[in-house]
């Protein structure tokens, strides 16, 4: 798959309700600021935590964020390949706290994105 092939939406375009969310980001990154009800798998562990993502519904996309995009082109591109109907977050967590989306940290005082 090349790369502009990857389906992809910008922040304004994810739903509001319904949102299925996989945030690839590192865990330091992620205790800093993910999005809520997000699920999170590291882009190094996807494969091997498969059996999570298929826990999740199947009825609706699973939209990748990362910080900025590019981590979560690459794991759309493998879940796509891999029978998953993926569609990357284009600009990332960057966007998504640019565009006024929830952000909710795992440590004391105001979550970050990392």
């Amino acid at each position: 798959m090349q790369p502009g092939d990857i389906p992809t939406a910008s922040v304004s375009e994810l739903p509001t309700d319904g949102l299925v969310l996989l945030d690839v980001r590192e865990q330091d990154e992620w205790d800093a600021g993910h999005a809520p009800g997000a699920v999170h798998i590291p882009l190094g562990e996807l494969p091997a935590r498969t059996d999570e993502l298929a826990q999740l519904p199947d009825d609706r996309p699973l939209y990748v964020v990362c910080r900025t995009g590019g981590r979560s082109a690459r794991a759309a591109a493998w879940l796509n390949a891999s029978g998953w109907d993926a569609i990357n977050v284009a600009g990332g967590m960057k966007s998504w706290a640019t565009e006024g989306r929830p952000v909710v940290g795992e440590h004391d005082g105001p979550p970050e994105v990392l």
